[in-house]
C-alpha cells in the first residue's frame, strides 16, 4: 500500500503543477471568460496563486478518493495536505520579498512548484504513519467545498486585503 501511495502522489504532484501552469493561463486564453474565473488565475494576486493550487489539487483528491475508499482518514489527510500548500504560498511569498523587495518572475513561478511539492510530501508523510486522527472525514470534505466556494466568490466579490491585491495593476479581483 506504500509504494502505491507514494506513486498516487507523485502523479498528484504532477497533476497539480501542471493544472496550475494551465489555470495560470486559462483566463486570459479564453478571452476573460467569466465562467473558467472562478478556477483559474484572473491577475497575479497571491490569492489568485493559492487557487492555482487548490483546484488541480482539489480535483485530483475527488478522482484519488475513489481509489482510497479503505482509508477512512482520507479527506482529513487531504484537508490538511491542501491547507498547509495553500498556507506555504503567502508565507513564504510575503517572507522573501520582505527580505529581498520586489522578487523576480523565477522566483514566484518556483513558489508555485515548491508549495505543491510540499503538500504532497506532507500528505505522504501522513499516508504512511499510523492512521491520522480524523473525526469526520465529512467535515473535512465539506471545509474542502467550503474553501472552493470562497474562492468562486472572491473571485467577483473581491475584499480590498492586501492579499488580493494584484501587484501588476494595482487592483482588486477581475
Amino acid at each position: 500500500m506504500k509504494r502505491s501511495i507514494g506513486l498516487w502522489q507523485w502523479i498528484g504532484f504532477g497533476v497539480a503543477a501542471a493544472g496550475g501552469t494551465l489555470l495560470h493561463f486559462l483566463y486570459d486564453w479564453l478571452g476573460k471568460a467569466a465562467w473558467i474565473a472562478p478556477f483559474s488565475g484572473v491577475n497575479e494576486s497571491t490569492w489568485e496563486h493559492m487557487k492555482l493550487l487548490f483546484w488541480p489539487t482539489f480535483i485530483f483528491a475527488i478522482a484519488q478518493s475513489f481509489f482510497f475508499r479503505d482509508r477512512e482518514d482520507f479527506w482529513c489527510v487531504k484537508l490538511r495536505g491542501i491547507l498547509f500548500g495553500l498556507a506555504l504560498i503567502p508565507i513564504i511569498f510575503y517572507t522573501y520579498n520582505g527580505v529581498i523587495g520586489k522578487s523576480p518572475g523565477w522566483l514566484n513561478i518556483a513558489l508555485f512548484f515548491i508549495s505543491a511539492a510540499a503538500a504532497y510530501i506532507y500528505e505522504t508523510r501522513l499516508f504512511n504513519s499510523e492512521k491520522v486522527r480524523c473525526r469526520s472525514p465529512k467535515i473535512a470534505l465539506a471545509l474542502l467545498c467550503i474553501i472552493g466556494i470562497l474562492f468562486a466568490v472572491f473571485t467577483f466579490r473581491t475584499p480590498e486585503l492586501g492579499i488580493f491585491l494584484d501587484p501588476i495593476t494595482g487592483t482588486y479581483g477581475i
